[in-house]
């Protein structure tokens, strides 16, 4: 009894020592590098296994119980066959698609790892390789998606084929990226479209002038300020305004002009949004169905790799992962410890 607590305390002593001196060395980690910033780690899935995957446990799932070990069997004659294919398939690498996504916000805020993921697969890709861009953005600040667009058009000067699909929207500066893929797909009610421009200003002048408030707008340049919030507005201010929306709207025309060179510019460059079918009667897209349709059909023909950059956890992260699982273990065997003490047992 007695050598039990003494076994049982000098445990609960090592594990908290070794507590100790975890959070210790975390919290040092951590300190030195605060500040530093997030290295990201390249995540891969082969989409061709995942489906596989599925496929065979609905199989296996949706059988009778007494045929299930005839379906085992039939299973690991295909993985035979498929290491097979895989090793003829390495003197000679077979096309890949490529497939990343981009989700946009009205600052286009992916666009720092999009363009990361277009120069690993400018690096990676080979004469052949397709790249598939699942993209869904409604737009947003036009420097940020013009910088967007200039990061996927990359991938056609390297000579690489483009398919940009799009499920949910592709407007504006959506559509913008969109447009410099070889081919455009979108969903029957996608949103697609708005070759357009606009910009809201909101004005408290008179506000500001009934409270004996005043506001002085202080400029160098004729044009430096056009239109203000507190100050008041020129006709001349709102005229340069306009003027260099229209500017903007013919850069945005030419862009998608020179991508799509069939089609009708000033018949679709009007601001206005089309759903997937409409769209494709205009020649804004070329052809209707949904991305996941698309990735099934080109699986039947090649490989296909899902690749995406995500944040690095930092060292700290995991190893107070690492505590908490260590702990969490140590906890299981004091249970066992005391499961098995005199204690328990009378």
């Amino acid at each position: 009894m007695n050598d039990w607590l003494a076994d049982l305390g000098l445990f609960l002593a090592q594990l908290l020592s070794l507590v100790v001196i975890i959070g210790l060395i975390v919290a040092v980690v951590a300190r030195a590098r605060a500040g530093a910033m997030d290295r990201t780690s390249l995540r891969i899935e082969e989409l061709n296994d995942a489906r596989d995957y599925r496929r065979r446990r609905l199989t296996l799932a949706a059988s009778e119980p007494g045929t299930r070990k005839r379906l085992l069997k039939r299973f690991r004659r295909e993985d035979k066959v498929r290491e097979k294919q895989e090793r003829k398939a390495e003197k000679a690498r077979e096309p890949i698609a490529w497939v990343i996504d981009f989700h946009g916000d009205i600052r286009a805020s992916s666009t720092g790892r999009l363009a990361e993921e277009v120069s690993a697969l400018i690096d990676a890709a080979e004469a052949g390789d397709e790249v598939i861009v699942r993209l869904e953005s409604a737009g947003g600040l036009v420097h940020a998606y013009g910088l967007a667009a200039a990061e996927l058009d990359r991938l056609r000067e390297a000579g690489l084929r483009t398919t940009v699909c799009v499920d949910k929207v592709a407007a504006s500066g959506g559509y913008l990226m969109a447009c410099g893929a070889d081919q455009l797909r979108a969903a029957p009610l996608a949103v697609v479209g708005s070759i357009g421009v606009v910009a809201q200003v909101p004005n408290v002048h008179r506000l500001l002038k009934r409270h004996d408030i005043d506001v002085e707008v202080l400029t160098a340049g004729r044009y430096k300020r056009t239109l203000t919030v507190f100050g008041e507005n020129s006709e001349e201010g709102r005229e340069k305004f306009l003027e260099d929306l229209e500017t903007v709207h013919e850069l945005f025309k030419r862009h998608v002009s020179e991508r799509r060179p069939a089609l009708a510019i000033e018949a679709v460059a009007t601001g206005e949004t089309w759903y997937g079918r409409d769209a494709l009667e205009r020649g804004l897209v070329d052809a209707l169905g949904t991305s996941e349709a698309y990735l099934m059909e080109r699986m039947q023909e090649v490989r296909v790799l899902h690749l995406r950059l995500e944040p690095r956890r930092r060292l700290s992260e995991r190893l107070g992962a690492a505590v908490s699982l260590g702990v969490e273990r140590a906890l299981e065997k004091g249970l066992e410890v005391l499961e098995q003490s005199p204690l328990r047992r009378r």
